[in-house]
């Protein structure tokens, strides 16, 4: 984990931080963001990302300090941010809750900073209270966008929807955890987290098995576990798809550039075999990133059964596997057959998640060659009609791929024990129409969310 937002400087931490810093190691935080909020502040800050190996730096100006922008502060400011160790511009923004500052001259210093983080290279850690409207109107009218985090965000979903769609992240700290706090986890469930970011704020916002303590990076873990529950994740899912957004968005740590052949998410092995697919869907995943809840998926090579099995290998304690990557697995269906064969032979349960084209890519009816091997497929349907289907998923079959894959669906109906036919809740799409044709297949139906992808 990774926690992004703390206050290392202070003074809370003035007789024990060894021994804050060795917790947070032991409980698994493998790095720290130590956030500056005035002059005093950043020089520290600077001199504890040097001091400890694990320990990064952000320096800038908090609005509620934002009258001590002096132009020697200015300049100071734009020689530490060229410091080794420096990853972002903040604690900048604005804060219209104290409202201890003008606003004007809180507005000033943003621009300001934004710029000194424009000319280094350098993402924003943006502090906003009752500002959002403001914030947003500041950073949507630049004239080149800007990356960021909205820290310890405390918005609106409406807010989250418009600072996602400028480029920014999300980072969530301790209120999360807090009982009372279901208005902002009903919040979150609307952020995906890939967009999201794990924060402590320490030595504030202690979660609440600490609430009224001081907070320390350790306790980042109860904020990683709340995410995972309200995401129907596994910390390990919440540790892994953060600290890529993490180390993306600060440059501290790599960035994976190699697929994944076998990977987790949840308790299910994905197996990922090819990147060949017959449609070319508008809304695919695999046009935007080639990550999947924190995995690099893009293959340079289709691998071998040898190759996979290698990986699986690796792998302990998961209840099915399920061949699904970034591109249609019955393209593969002799190296799907080969596994699965060999994985049955220990009980596993084998899923298919497919595009149902696999009769058409194939040149022939598929799941009788899957019966006894396969136990569970998924098919997308997202579309209720021919004409539809062929506008939103532009299959490389044509008009004829609708109703061949309502034939796998028959097919695999006699063939495999577990169908389900599923679909997106896009913008416009008629769901109740989707599930009336699952029902009229006698198979099962599962809504999917939009934009939310394993």
């Amino acid at each position: 984990m990774i926690d992004t937002h703390c206050h290392l400087d202070f003074s809370d931490y003035r007789e024990d931080l060894d021994a804050v810093i060795e917790r947070a190691q032991k409980a698994g935080v493998e790095k720290m963001i130590t956030v500056g909020i005035d002059a005093a502040s950043d020089r520290a800050a600077v001199a504890l990302a040097k001091k400890y190996e694990n320990v990064y730096a952000a320096v800038g100006l908090h609005p509620n300090s934002a009258s001590e922008g002096s132009e020697n502060f200015w300049r100071e400011l734009e020689g530490l941010a060229k410091e080794e160790k420096i990853v972002a511009i903040g604690e900048t923004g604005l804060d219209y809750y104290r409202d201890r500052v003008p606003r004007e001259a809180q507005r000033e210093a943003f621009l300001r900073q934004i710029d000194i983080a424009r000319k280094n290279a350098l993402p924003l850690v943006v502090h906003c209270r009752q500002a959002y409207d403001d914030c947003h109107d500041i950073l949507k009218e630049l004239p080149r966008p800007v990356a960021g985090v909205m820290h310890c965000f405390s918005g609106s979903a409406a807010d989250a929807k418009r600072f996602l769609e400028l480029g920014m992240l999300v980072s969530i700290a301790g209120p999360v955890t807090f009982p009372n706090a279901t208005k902002l986890r009903e919040i979150m469930k609307s952020i995906p987290p890939e967009k999201v970011m794990l924060e402590t704020d320490a030595p504030f916002l202690a979660p609440q098995a600490y609430r009224g303590e001081r907070n320390e990076p350790a306790y980042v873990r109860y904020v990683a576990a709340s995410l995972a529950m309200l995401y129907g994740l596994t910390p390990p899912d919440i540790d892994r798809i953060t600290t890529l957004n993490a180390n993306a968005l600060f440059g501290i740590g790599p960035v994976p550039d190699k697929a994944a052949l076998a990977y987790m998410i949840r308790d299910s092995l994905y197996l990922n075999i090819t990147g060949r697919c017959s449609n070319a869907c508008e809304f695919c995943i695999r046009f935007f990133t080639p990550f999947v809840k924190g995995h690099y998926l893009r293959l340079d090579h289709e691998p071998s059964a040898r190759e996979i099995m290698a990986e699986i290998s690796k792998h302990k304690e998961y209840k099915e596997v399920v061949f699904c990557g970034l591109g249609e697995p019955t393209y593969r269906l002799d190296l799907i057959k080969e596994i699965s064969r060999e994985l049955k032979k220990s009980g596993m349960r084998i899923r298919i998640n497919t595009n149902g084209h696999g009769d058409l890519i194939n040149g022939r009816e598929i799941c009788p060659e899957l019966k006894g091997l396969v136990d569970a497929v998924s098919v997308s349907l997202n579309e209720p009609d021919a004409e539809t289907y062929h506008k939103r998923c532009r299959p490389e079959y044509g008009e004829k791929t609708f109703n061949a894959l309502l034939d796998f669906v028959k097919s695999a109906k006699g063939n495999i024990p577990e169908v389900v036919l599923t679909a997106l809740d896009m913008p416009g799409a008629d769901v109740d129409k989707c599930r009336r044709i699952a029902e009229g297949l006698g198979v099962q139906f599962r809504l999917r969310a939009y934009n939310v992808v394993g």
